[in-house]
C-alpha cells in the first residue's frame, strides 16, 4: 500500500526522524491558511507547494513549486490542484491531483552550503536482508545517477539478528562526506529511519532528498513509503491512510469481492486458482503468442458466483480479447468448477463477447470436460497444458 508524502512524513516524525514540516490543503483557500499557520509555527517566509500523488518525479512534471508570498501560494495551489500530473512514473494520462502539501522552505541561508542526499531502506531480495541504499547525489536526477554512475550508489546490508548497528550508521554518514555536527545528525537520522521502516512493516522507505541544511541539520524533505499489505491487519492506523483514488479501480473492486487481482497490459485474461499456477499460466499465454492481461487468483472456491465476479472484473479491461481459465481441481472438484463456469456464462447473457478457453485438471477432469463440451456455449475445453496453449493461439489468430 503506497502512502502520500505527508502520510509518510507523519510516520517518520513518530519515530523521531526530522522532517520538512507541512500542512495538507485541498483547495487554494486552505493552502493560504496552511501557509499562514506554517509561518507562525516555523517562521518560514517562503512555502513549497507539492502535489500529493502516488508517483515520483513530481518536480519534473510541474507538481512542485516555490511560492514567495501568499498570493503565489494561492495561485500555485489553485493551478496544481485539479491538474493531471504527468511524470516519468505515471501513465500518459497522468494522475489527477486532489490535494497539495504546503511545506516550509528549508533551503535558507546559513553558515554552510546545503547538500542533498538520496537514501532508501528496502529488502535486498538476492540476499534476503534489509539494506540501506544511499548516495551523495540526491535530488531529481537520481535515476540518471543509478544508470550512468552506479559507483556513486552505496548499500549497507543489515543482519536481521542484530538490526542496524551503530558502526553501520556511522559508516553511512562517513561515506556521505559528513563531519562534525552534521555527521552526528546523520547517524541519528539513519538509526531513526531504519527503526521507522522495521517497526511500521514497510516494504520501502525512500527519502529523496535527505537534506543537510545550512545550519547542519539533517531532515527528510520528501518521503515515498510503501506498507506491506499483508501487515495491515495489525496496522489499523496505517490502513486508514489508504487513498483508493490513487489505485487502479479494477484492482480496488476485485479486492472488495475477495479476488487477488493485478492489472497488466496484455490481451488474454487469466482466471486461475493458486499463485504458482497463475504465474505458469501467464508464461503459457506468452508462449502461445499472447500477453497476459491480468493476474487473477480465484482461490479454492471457484463456484458460479465467484467465477461470475471474476468474469466481470476481467471484462472491465477493454484490451481483453480472450479469457483462459486454468484450474487445478485438488481442493475443489473440476466438475463443480465446470458447472460454475457454465452457470456464470448463462447468468451473464451477452456480456461475454470474447472466446473462453477452460483447462481443468485434477479430480473429475474428464467429467468437467464433458460438462463444458455439452453446454452448448461458446467455450473451448482443454485438459492438457499444451492443448490450452494451442487453443489460445487459435482464438487469437
Amino acid at each position: 500500500m503506497n502512502l502520500h508524502e505527508y502520510q509518510g512524513k507523519e510516520i517518520l516524525a513518530s519515530f523521531g526522524v526530522r522532517i520538512q514540516r507541512g500542512i495538507v490543503a485541498r483547495n487554494a483557500k486552505e493552502a493560504v491558511d496552511a501557509a499562514k499557520q506554517l509561518t507562525q509555527e516555523t517562521g518560514t517566509g517562503w512555502h513549497v507547494i507539492k502535489a500529493q500523488v502516488h508517483a515520483g518525479g513530481r518536480g519534473k512534471g510541474g507538481g512542485v513549486k516555490l511560492a514567495k508570498n501568499l498570493k503565489e501560494v494561492e495561485e500555485l495551489a489553485g493551478s496544481i490542484i485539479g491538474m493531471n500530473l504527468i511524470t516519468p512514473q505515471t501513465s500518459a494520462e497522468g494522475k489527477k491531483v486532489h490535494q497539495v502539501l504546503v511545506a516550509e522552505d528549508v533551503y535558507y541561508p546559513g553558515d554552510s552550503e546545503t547538500n542533498e542526499f538520496y537514501m532508501s531502506v528496502l529488502l535486498n531480495r538476492a540476499s534476503g536482508r534489509n539494506m540501506v541504499m544511499y548516495s551523495t547525489e540526491g535530488g531529481m536526477d537520481i535515476e540518471e545517477v543509478a544508470e550512468k554512475t552506479p559507483h556513486l550508489i552505496f548499500t549497507e546490508e543489515i543482519n536481521p539478528a542484530t538490526g542496524l548497528l551503530p558502526f553501520q550508521a556511522r559508516r553511512i554518514a562517513f561515506n556521505l562526506g559528513l563531519s562534525g555536527a552534521s555527521f552526528k545528525e546523520m547517524v541519528k537520522f539513519v538509526s531513526a529511519l531504519y527503526k521507522a521502516y522495521e517497526q511500521s512493516d514497510a516494504s520501502l522507505f525512500e527519502i529523496n532528498p535527505v537534506l543537510k541544511t545550512s545550519d547542519d541539520k539533517i531532515m527528510a524533505v520528501d518521503a515515498k513509503v510503501s506498507i506491506d499489505d499483508n501487515a495491515l491487519y495489525r496496522r489499523k492506523t496505517y490502513a486508514e491512510m489508504r487513498d483508493l483514488r490513487e489505485e487502479n479501480p479494477i484492482e480496488v473492486e476485485a479486492r472488495e469481492v475477495g479476488l487477488n487481482y493485478v492489472d497488466l497490459d496484455g490481451n488474454v485474461g487469466c482466471m486461475v486458482n493458486g499463485a504458482g499456477l497463475a504465474m505458469a499460466t501467464m508464461d503459457l499465454i506468452k508462449m502461445a503468442g499472447g500477453e497476459p492481461a491480468n493476474f487473477l487468483d480465484v482461490g479454492g472456491t471457484a463456484d458460479a458466483k465467484r467465477v461470475e465476479e471474476a468474469f466481470r472484473i476481467i471484462l472491465k479491461d477493454p484490451n481483453v480479447k480472450a479469457i483462459l481459465i486454468n484450474i487445478f481441481g485438488g481442493i475443489v472438484r473440476c466438475d463443480r468448477v465446470a458447472q460454475g463456469v457454465v452457470d456464470a456464462y448463462k447468468n451473464m447473457g451477452d456480456a461475454i463477447k470474447v472466446p473462453i478457453i477452460v483447462r481443468l485438471q485434477g479430480t473429475n477432469a474428464e467429467l468437467a470436460k464433458e460438462i463444458i463440451d455439452n453446454s452448448g456455449l461458446a467455450v473451448h475445453s482443454a485438459v492438457q497444458f499444451q492443448e490450452a496453449a494451442d487453443k489460445v493461439k487459435e482464438v487469437l489468430g
